[in-house]
């Protein structure tokens, strides 16, 4: 009997082999750093608050422009901290280490993507 490629050939052969297919289920790095990443949204919406303040109480462009620039390099900092962790947990094999190819193209990205959000 052919099997074809795919997922399908695996659990057919796992099942001729009257063996349990293995899995590795890693935690999303979202759910695994929530606190730390609630605790700095929550500083952004803090940051967004003083925009708001800035602009009732009428305060000066130049006042208003230092509290959004503020604001915007919070949020790329979030946005950094999410890619390097997504690039981390689901495009690096942990399996192969360090010295794998694509692990060092992964930390090549982490760090244009730091350098790019700065």
């Amino acid at each position: 009997m052919k099997y074809k490629a795919g997922a399908s050939e695996f659990v057919q052969r796992q099942h001729l082999n009257n063996s349990l297919p293995t899995y590795t289920v890693r935690m999303s790095h979202t759910i695994r750093e929530k606190t730390k990443l609630l605790n700095r949204v929550r500083r952004i919406r803090g940051q967004v608050d003083a925009i708001e303040r800035a602009l009732e109480n009428e305060a000066g462009c130049e006042q208003v422009m230092h509290v959004i620039a503020a604001c915007r390099g919070a949020i790329n900092g979030l946005l950094s901290e999410v890619v390097e962790a997504h690039i981390q947990t689901h495009l690096i094999d942990p399996l192969k280490g360090k010295q794998d190819e694509s692990a060092e193209a992964a930390a090549q990205l982490i760090d244009v993507v730091h350098s790019y959000f700065k």
